[in-house]
């Protein structure tokens, strides 16, 4: 080997292993600092060291792009940062997702949206994107019997603000006790003309629950507990508080009748439907929620995405894995 290969593998080693500076270097090799720059770059001309970027970015727009294939989506985006708790990976979906929706929100468009903690961290990242003519509309009731709070008013505040929009507010439960008490509810001009509006609503933004004791669609005080417990049982999320099967059916006909806001049948039929989750607790309701065609717009943290794409074929849901999405 000759001796300018020997003396710039010492450099090499010395800048990239021990991550001296070229001064530094020079120094210890007793050699000037435009010798040792010199002999670094005939190193890597040599192959003597290689440098490899890794952009986590290009990570999440190849999963994305490995999501839209797999569950025929307009566009997904895939918030990096693998190995995120739970609160951390809500916190980045809320900050892709309220990119997104400022991206979609154009002057005279109805936006429908529900409530949540992705929901919440969405509207906590929208900056003021003023439109002209946007309507703000809730797609489900908010109110609560307890002491877990759905902060609606809040996220339809935000949003509202965001784009200088009109809100209509849906001030009800999202479950009401029972379905005679409903119908006299929806009585009210106002709030069927709401409803109404939410059913035909420009873009939608929603998110999935998860279904386990501590979720807080069950914890409202809306649901009897043997209610709760067939929910436990035969449901595996919810969007928009209506609660749906591992094959993509209502899960509890009782309480879907009793629910207050849109059905899963007219969310499907929005022509832009943004879908926003965080956790991998979500895997199931999601996977599940994507192949019943819920969402044209998905975002999603990194960890959650893989779990979508880790699982297998097979797992597509009874009954909806011929349904292809609409939008």
């Amino acid at each position: 080997m000759e001796r300018r290969d020997e003396q710039s593998i010492e450099a090499v080693k010395l800048y990239y292993q021990q991550g001296l500076s070229q001064a530094e270097v020079a120094t210890r090799m007793g050699l000037s600092r435009p010798t040792v720059a010199k002999l670094l770059a005939h190193g890597r001309e040599r192959g003597f060291v290689t440098i490899e970027i890794h952009d986590p970015r290009e990570d999440a727009s190849e999963i994305a792009l490995r999501l839209e294939r797999r569950f025929g989506l307009a566009c997904a985006r895939v918030a990096h940062g693998a190995g995120a708790t739970e609160d951390e990976a809500i916190e980045q979906v809320g900050r892709v997702g309220a990119d997104v929706v400022t991206q979609l929100v154009r002057d005279g468009m109805s936006v429908g949206i529900s409530w949540g903690r992705t929901m919440s961290a969405l509207a906590a990242h929208l900056a003021r994107a003023p439109r002209v003519g946007v309507r703000v509309v809730q797609l489900k009731g908010g109110a609560s019997f307890s002491e877990r709070a759905t902060h609606d008013f809040e996220i339809m505040r935000s949003f509202c603000e965001a784009f200088g929009a009109e809100p209509r507010y849906l001030p009800l439960p999202v479950i009401f006790q029972d379905t005679a008490m409903l119908s006299i509810v929806r009585r009210d001009r106002s709030i069927e003309r709401i409803l109404e509006e939410g059913r035909g609503v420009d873009v939608a933004v929603f998110t999935v629950g998860s279904l386990g004791r501590e979720a807080l669609s069950l914890n409202l005080g809306q649901l009897e507990d043997d209610e709760v417990e067939a929910l436990l049982r035969d449901a595996v999320g919810d969007a928009c508080s209506r609660f749906f099967t591992r094959e993509g059916g209502v899960a509890l006909a009782s309480v879907d009748r009793r629910t207050v806001g849109i059905t899963l049948e007219e969310l499907r039929s929005r022509p832009v439907r943004v879908l926003v989750a965080g956790g991998r607790v979500k895997a199931e309701a999601l996977d599940t929620a994507l192949h019943m065609g819920l969402a044209t717009h998905l975002v999603v943290d990194q960890d959650l995405a893989l779990a979508l794409l880790e699982r297998p074929r097979g797992a597509t849901p009874r009954g909806v894995h011929d349904r292809t999405p609409s939008g």
